[in-house]
């Protein structure tokens, strides 16, 4: 095993290692009822949680035309259902493996529209830096207006909050200049870029330089001057689909039936920082994230916010496990196969 990959490894296993110790000291110091526990799920409005899944199964339809967009600048009329279905069994591939299954989009993608795995690694990249924008946007634009929340932290917190909101809401725009930036001067800014990254070891600097190159000739490879208007635009889209489906399941929730959209993108921010950790199979960031946001900052249950925790889970990230499971299985693809993919990818 490389040495990168070890040290990864070794920082996962910390942070979920932290992550459960939290969980575990919060159960053995309060208890847990599990009564109360299952109460959550029979208090739940099924017309709200079930009106969600619409929104959050849109979400893959939105990624893949914004995926279309960034295959068809070196692949004109490129096929949306191909992308489509490699964006099924792309996700269901991050609930059985984890992050490493984050490459097997662009992989099966590459596959079928004949077009390099770089490539398509480069529009991953682009995918990544365009949701980053949205969640800094949403999540800066709420935390600056938390004294209208129902957070309930310090007073001298609540000031801290509001100051990182603002600091959190510039750098999404940052990222909105830099990205458009490097659409439109894309010589300049690879030049200026690769010359800041001068101090590292050479061998990581000439991979970065290789990357680098790649992105910038997928930025700079389609002559429509709307190109990163239009992947704006969808991301726009894809996230308002988002937060539709948050407001519904929060709203399915007795407990959070009364959120505001301030605590909606506040409690979303939080949990999309949390999603970097994906336990295969189980999830792992996404429901400790939430767990901490429902117990510390709205000042819920554990129990309460444990159930509610995997159900947004569920919903949010295991919903799309049926769709992908059926394509994979109709294209010949399975649990091996879609392993082997994910390593072949990395």
């Amino acid at each position: 095993m490389k040495t990168g990959n070890k040290r990864t490894i070794i920082i996962v296993a910390l942070v979920v290692a932290g992550i459960l110790g939290f969980v575990l000291y919060r159960w053995r110091s309060g208890g847990f009822d599990w009564q109360t526990f299952g109460a959550t799920f029979t208090g739940v409005s099924w017309p709200w949680l079930l009106a969600s899944l619409p929104f959050i199964l849109s979400t893959y339809i939105g990624r893949a035309l914004r995926w279309r967009i960034m295959v068809d600048a070196i692949r004109p009329n490129s096929n949306f259902w191909n992308i489509l279905n490699a964006t099924l069994i792309g996700f269901t591939a991050i609930v059985f493996f984890g992050r490493a299954g984050e490459l097997v989009r662009p992989y099966l993608i590459a596959t079928k529209e004949h077009v390099s795995v770089s490539s398509q690694i480069a529009a991953w990249l682009l995918e990544r830096i365009l949701d980053l924008m949205m969640v800094l946007l949403l999540f800066g634009a709420a935390l600056a207006q938390i004294s209208k929340s129902g957070v309930s932290p310090s007073p001298n917190l609540k000031v801290i909050l509001q100051i990182g909101g603002t600091v959190i809401g510039v750098a999404g725009i940052t990222c909105l200049l830099v990205l458009l930036l490097f659409r439109y001067f894309t010589d300049t800014m690879r030049q200026r870029l690769i010359d800041s990254l001068t101090f590292l070891p050479s061998a990581l600097h000439k991979r970065l330089e290789t990357f680098l190159t790649a992105f910038l000739d997928g930025m700079r490879s389609t002559k429509s001057n709307s190109y990163v208007l239009q992947l704006i635009a969808y991301s726009f889209l894809e996230w308002a689909l988002i937060v539709i489906c948050y407001a519904c399941l929060l709203k399915a929730f007795p407990v959070t039936a009364g959120f505001s959209i301030t605590d909606i993108l506040i409690f979303m921010g939080f949990i999309s920082f949390g999603s970097a950790i994906q336990i295969p199979g189980v999830g792992g960031g996404t429901q400790v994230a939430s767990i901490f946001m429902f117990t510390e900052f709205f000042q819920l249950s554990l129990e309460a916010a444990t159930g509610m925790a995997l159900v947004l889970w569920a919903v949010t990230f295991v919903s799309v496990v049926p769709f992908g499971m059926a394509l994979a299985l109709r294209e010949g693809l399975n649990w091996r196969k879609l392993s082997h993919i994910s390593e072949d990818a990395q």
